[in-house]
């Protein structure tokens, strides 16, 4: 299994405004959620990606700095605005019209920062969608140090299935949900079946599956295993930006070393406080304080 202890999480792909029907905006994109929740946790990651010359690039820049996030893998691109998504609800799951040639599109290889010494590179998928930030991404992950998490969001008609196989077969962690692992895998057996075959398949370290209200699993090359459900009783108000957290929390594990279980447990634990607030960032610290007291961050 490729070491993660004590690396310093790089975090690749968008930044954007998530735009709800009740007309409040709210700033995400899988990565920069990820980010966002990763240096509340004390982890310091470097964010890498692109924002406007426009209005809502300078909201990014602002709140990153009053979130003491690093600036120094954030691009400024004077020709493509700022990423926005309009978001719908259809039976209480969000549904996103994600608008292309935003200025996460054009990521530049010229512009990446210089390489921690070790390192944790996450991705996801809709950032590399067009071949600026693609061939970026390549340049960065043939610079890291470190293991490689893959974070698959689907997003029709943003991804091409043999791309994200290409992309799953070079990493070392991958999260993805049951609907995509369907998508991706073979489809025999029971989820958990799906689950070890996708694994061995793709050569990976680990894997974890997240199925919606159900909880989810994880399954490791060393032969490992965990799953874990919500509490019955939760209260939601929308699911936006829910695996996010529950993917910060699985970096935040990886690079502590808690065990599998505990990791999960504590995945759930987070994402299911998400989803009592609208939108996928919380810009308060002491939403994150009792956590980091009992996770002893």
């Amino acid at each position: 299994m490729t070491d993660s202890a004590h690396a310093t999480p790089l975090i690749f792909g968008e930044v954007l405004f998530d735009c709800f029907p009740d007309g409040n905006s709210v700033l995400g994109g899988a990565p920069f959620n990820v980010a966002w929740h990763l240096q509340a946790f004390g982890m310091s990651p470097l964010v890498i990606s692109r924002i406007g010359n426009d209005e809502l690039g300078e909201q990014v820049e602002s709140a990153m700095i009053d979130w003491t996030m690093s600036l120094t893998g954030l691009q400024r691109d004077p020709l493509h605005p700022t990423g926005s998504v309009d978001i719908s609800f259809i039976n209480d799951e969000p549904r996103y019209s994600i608008v292309e040639h935003r200025a996460y599109d054009y990521i530049d290889a010229a512009s990446l920062p210089g390489m921690p010494e070790k390192s944790l590179l996450y991705h996801g998928t809709l950032a590399l969608r067009n071949p600026v930030s693609r061939a970026s991404f390549q340049a960065l992950k043939a610079q890291r140090m470190g293991a490689l998490f893959m974070d698959v969001n689907l997003r029709d008609p943003w991804w091409d299935r043999r791309y994200v196989l290409q992309l799953v077969a070079e990493a070392d962690w991958v999260k993805l949900n049951q609907d995509e692992l369907k998508q991706l895998g073979n489809g025999d057996g029971d989820v958990e079946e799906q689950a070890e075959d996708f694994m061995r398949s793709h050569a990976l370290s680990g894997l974890v599956v997240t199925l919606g209200d159900k909880g989810a699993i994880a399954v490791t090359d060393d032969g490992r295993s965990a799953a874990v459900s919500p509490a019955q009783k939760l209260r939601v108000i929308d699911t936006v930006g829910a695996g996010d957290a529950f993917t910060s929390v699985l970096i935040t594990g990886l690079i502590s070393e808690w065990p599998l279980e505990q990791t999960l447990q504590r995945a759930q634990a987070f994402a299911s406080m998400i989803v009592g607030k609208q939108g996928a960032t919380v810009h308060d610290r002491d939403f994150y304080r009792a956590l980091i007291t009992d996770w002893g961050l």
